[in-house]
């Protein structure tokens, strides 16, 4: 997995990155109660969002940590968004996108570095 500073995290499988929050992430919002996830299809660059959280607590965007082509959106994830709090690296990722530009992947924290980023939040 790699992870971007705004606590998302990044799955290669082949072209496809599969793309959630981070559990620290989760654990920040509290308990989600809404998530709009984006339409097979839709193109999207690295940095701008491409889906929105809800939680009790706030609302926020999801941001595209690489530039591509989302091939499926997690439509599970609109009727049951608790899945983001309760498995927030595994079953509540969010999209699945094809990369377009892998050179963007290197410039992604390993898990390593993300723990360390965490500490000096």
């Amino acid at each position: 997995m790699k992870f971007t500073k705004d606590h998302e995290w990044v799955r290669l499988e082949g072209d496809v990155a599969v793309v959630g929050i981070t559990k620290h992430a989760a654990d920040q919002l509290g308990d989600v109660v809404f998530v709009e996830v984006p339409d097979a299809g839709k193109a999207v660059t690295k940095g701008d969002g491409f889906a929105v959280v809800e939680s009790v607590k706030a609302a926020s965007d999801v941001y595209a940590p690489v530039d591509g082509e989302v091939v499926e959106g997690n439509a599970a994830l609109g009727t049951n968004p608790e899945t983001v709090n309760a498995d927030p690296e595994g079953d509540g990722w969010f999209a699945k996108i094809k990369v377009s530009d892998g050179a963007q992947l290197d410039a992604l924290m390993d898990r390593a570095a993300y723990d360390q980023y965490l500490t000096t939040l």
